[in-house]
């Protein structure tokens, strides 16, 4: 494996001292009664049902055709948008054009373990995931044999990263004007027991995911929808649930994904403001050096004739 030569590396198959410490050694009820304080409020002060602000800009990578930041408190993402190329080696035609995703996490992104520069089965699947979110929503039929690159990058997790890198892609693909059939927008809860966690932090996925009793429900759902057509682009559940406690996620789940389309709405059009006022601005400064090579070219005239 790949060393990062610029950080001391411990050796491979060392132990963290962590797991020696009292907090490792603490049990899955002791867990659970930290999560909640005594007025049913969170570590953070958030109700059940609340989650948490979001801050996104677009434009944040230069490099890129595209690109959008996502911040939910502790939660960072960049995404990054190219040009739709041709795909190389390809032996058959493909009407519809490929999507090409993939996820990176930090490596000193993730509180509970140092990441690796390889790519791990989290990643892999993370990105698999992000493929098939977007694949609805994009108009792959205008862009045939050709295959559009998406990236993302993890700076920080604290839970809820594949709803935040799933809103961070569509702010990149709009800023990146792929033409897309809607606004994507997604949200993310925890299940423990009978507690609903609205946009988990990354404590209550972790214990979610540890629930000891397979009878009860526990695990993490994420889900995508597209705010105009009122379809769901993509669900994804790690975990056990019942019929009940499924449907009942899924409706908090879409009025979740309904309050975060005002604020992608707003980001869109403060770009669109953005990208106006800086096309005014180039237009005029066109026409200055217009009216300066043109007077310029008038005493060069008089300068010739008067020769």
């Amino acid at each position: 494996m790949p060393l990062d030569y610029r950080r001391f590396n411990g050796p491979e198959d060392s132990i963290s001292y962590k797991r020696f410490t009292s907090d490792y050694l603490r049990t899955y009820d002791e867990l659970l009664k930290e999560l909640l304080n005594k007025n049913g409020k969170r570590k953070d002060g958030r109700a059940m049902d609340e989650a948490r602000s979001l801050f996104a800009r677009t434009g944040m990578v230069s490099q890129a055709k595209g690109s959008a930041y996502v911040e939910l408190k502790k939660t960072k993402v960049v995404c990054s948008v190219f040009d739709p190329r041709e795909i190389v080696h390809q032996n058959e035609f493909s009407e519809l054009g490929q999507i090409y995703c993939e996820v990176k996490f930090a490596p000193f992104s993730c509180p509970r373990k140092r990441r690796s520069h390889a790519p791990d089965a989290e990643e892999r699947a993370l990105s698999a995931d992000l493929k098939k979110a977007m694949e609805p929503v994009i108009c792959r039929h205008l862009f045939p044999n050709f295959q559009l690159d998406i990236f993302v990058y993890i700076l920080e997790h604290d839970g809820a990263c594949l709803a935040a890198a799933i809103n961070s892609v569509g702010l990149a693909l709009s800023d990146a004007a792929v033409p897309m059939y809607d606004v994507i927008s997604a949200c993310s809860v925890a299940i423990i027991g009978e507690h609903i966690f609205v946009d988990p932090t990354e404590d209550e996925e972790h214990l979610a995911l540890m629930s000891p009793d397979t009878d009860t429900n526990h695990g993490i759902v994420t889900m995508c929808m597209l705010h105009n057509l009122k379809q769901v682009s993509d669900y994804r559940q790690i975990g056990s649930m019942d019929v009940e406690c499924v449907t009942r996620v899924m409706s908090i789940l879409e009025m979740e994904c309904e309050k975060i389309i005002p604020v992608i709405q707003k980001v869109v059009v403060l770009n669109v403001v953005k990208q106006f006022d800086q096309h005014k601005r180039l237009v005029e400064e066109a026409k200055l050096r217009e009216e300066a090579l043109n007077t310029k070219v008038e005493e060069w005239k008089s300068l010739l004739n008067g020769g």
